[in-house]
């Protein structure tokens, strides 16, 4: 969208229309600095587009919500500095009512420069709640894409509906982000990025013809680079600019599997904290996250709670940063040790955060929102149970806290949603998990991956083998998606958005399953049902029940 001179140059000089409206990321500078290096940007005028890897918005409240973007003329740059001069840039933003930004009603300046890798920041306060809006950047003669956000209603206020989509698992050379645009085009109010953003691996021959860029991420140059190409994918920028979002990471952004300082090869241990920080920093830069959330060398700040009026409270996780080593190592397990209390997947402190937010809420519907299956999946249908050590599973104790802190708190509504697993499945939270007719306690839903693990595959039961002896497992389906949710005061409606396949953009995008959550029920019931068609099925054989199982633990442990 083209913007008039006269217009940029207005927004130029208005940083003080909407008082505090700025909070960059970037440490304040004196002026004659600013003034020196913006007379040296004068002479380097940028050649082309900076806006390459797309706007986005996040972590909206009553009052405003952040805006991003990150400066890139050639952003795959083996530097990870996107192309840009190494001197600090200015970058007009402004904030409208409406899409053709007729009704301007914040707008500043923010300087953008090589110790971010060029990222923008922009919080914004003293808008109205409740409310849609729109803004976009502009730096010298170009303007970036225009983004939606919206804030959230005043605590006191139960909207009449909430439309919430959330997703995980954007492997880059696995498929096209066909999901995403899909997501894009239903423009809910809110997204839920529950991790695994981008892979680590290093590139490699693929069936779609778009490895990665690099080698496997461990610097910071490395990470910054890896974010940057998944950024160009327009799709993926589709999404982001469609609706604000709130992100958590999982292992990829990292390291696969890592746990708080431990890496997935023991080898790697030493400076593997550098590592974790150099990630950290990217992720920050490449994120719509408040300065709450600036990383400290290897730490970062990642867990916070976001309300939505009275209608709903978001607990977004993080179970990676804290958690306990994996209890006898990775993969499927049986091991006495994955039940001691001592160990958790969250950490004290984020364990009392999240209780006591728990104790607090007095909102309609609770959702946690993180990383890894929260219910049972024993894979041995035999007297051991053997479940996965990267998962809650593998850290009973911590899960037994969590389910006894909603109870205690009274909790409405509580409804876990998850990612990483590269399935959709849907989930109840027993009081026995080896007992179906035991009382429910909550129920979880799960997002299947937007790529990773290519083409999937649908079982026309929506059964998957292990919910033989896993009552809690309601559903589940291979195929690739999202998760589209409507949440109102009487109900929270659940869609299992799926695409056919992934290894050809443009495929077609249907919901295999629908489930509702009744206020004041504990359980999921059933609504719809849309089996992938008989003639698409042909194509290719559902694999038996045996390789269900070899896929299911080969996608989510890499064995």
């Amino acid at each position: 969208m083209q913007t008039s001179r006269r217009a940029l140059l207005s927004a130029a000089g208005a940083g003080g229309l909407v008082a505090g409206a700025l909070a960059g990321t970037h440490p304040t500078h004196a002026a004659a600095p600013v003034r020196r290096d913006l007379r040296r940007h004068a002479a380097a005028r940028l050649p082309r587009s900076p806006f390459t890897l797309g706007v986005a918005s996040g972590d909206p409240a009553p009052d405003g919500f952040v805006v991003w973007t990150r400066l890139a003329t050639d952003p795959l740059a083996d530097d990870g500095l996107g192309g840009m001069p190494s001197v600090r840039v200015p970058v007009r933003w402004e904030v409208a009512r409406d899409e053709r930004f007729r009704r301007v009603v914040a707008r500043g300046t923010a300087h953008a420069g090589p110790e971010s890798a060029h990222a923008v920041h922009v919080t914004l306060r003293h808008l109205e709640p409740g409310r849609e809006y729109f803004y976009r950047f502009a730096v010298q003669r170009w303007v970036s894409p225009t983004g939606r956000a919206l804030t959230t209603p005043r605590p006191d206020q139960r909207p009449a509906s909430l439309s919430m989509a959330f997703a995980s698992c954007s492997n880059y050379p696995a498929g096209y982000f066909t999901a995403y645009r899909h997501l894009a085009e239903e423009r809910p109010d809110l997204v839920l990025h529950l991790g695994d953003f981008q892979y680590e691996q290093a590139a490699a021959a693929n069936a779609i013809g778009r490895p990665h860029v690099g080698p496997e991420t461990v610097t910071l140059a490395n990470y910054r680079q890896r974010l940057a190409q998944y950024r160009t994918d327009p799709d993926l920028q589709a999404a982001q600019a469609a609706a604000p979002w709130l992100v958590v990471w999982d292992d990829h952004e990292v390291d696969n599997n890592y746990a708080d300082d431990v890496p997935e090869r023991v080898a790697e241990t030493p400076g593997f904290l550098d590592r974790r920080a150099a990630a950290y920093r990217a992720y920050y830069e490449n994120m719509p996250l408040r300065a709450t959330s600036v990383p400290r060398g290897p730490d970062l700040q990642l867990y916070r709670r976001v309300q939505w009026g009275s209608l709903a409270t978001f607990h977004m996780l993080d179970t990676r940063q804290h958690r306990s080593d994996q209890a006898c190592g990775d993969g499927f397990k049986s091991c006495p040790d994955a039940d001691d209390p001592s160990r958790s997947l969250l950490g004290a402190e984020q364990e009392r955060w999240l209780a006591d937010g728990f104790a607090r809420s007095r909102a309609r519907w609770d959702l946690l929102g993180q990383q890894v299956f929260f219910g049972r999946r024993d894979n041995d249908p035999g007297a051991a149970t053997t479940v996965s050590m990267d998962a809650w599973d593998g850290y009973a104790a911590t899960r037994r806290r969590v389910v006894e802190s909603w109870e205690s708190g009274r909790v409405r509504n509580p409804v876990v949603l998850t990612g990483d697993v590269h399935a959709h499945w849907a989930s109840e939270v027993l009081a026995d998990w080896a007992d179906g007719d035991s009382r429910v306690l909550g129920s979880e839903l799960v997002t299947s991956s937007i790529t990773s693990g290519g083409n999937g595959y649908d079982e026309p039961t929506g059964t998957h083998p292990w919910a033989a002896w896993n009552p809690n497992l309601r559903f589940w389906t291979n195929l690739r998606g999202y998760v589209r949710t409507t949440i109102t005061p009487a109900s929270l409606r659940a869609d299992f958005r799926c695409v056919r396949e992934v290894t050809t953009p443009g495929a077609e995008v249907f919901t295999r399953r629908s489930y509702e959550l009744r206020d004041g029920e504990r359980g999921l019931r059933q609504v719809a049902d849309s089996p992938l068609p008989s003639a698409s099925l042909s194509v290719r054989r559902l694999p038996d029940e045996e390789q269900i199982i070899r896929d299911t633990i080969r996608e989510e442990t890499g064995y």
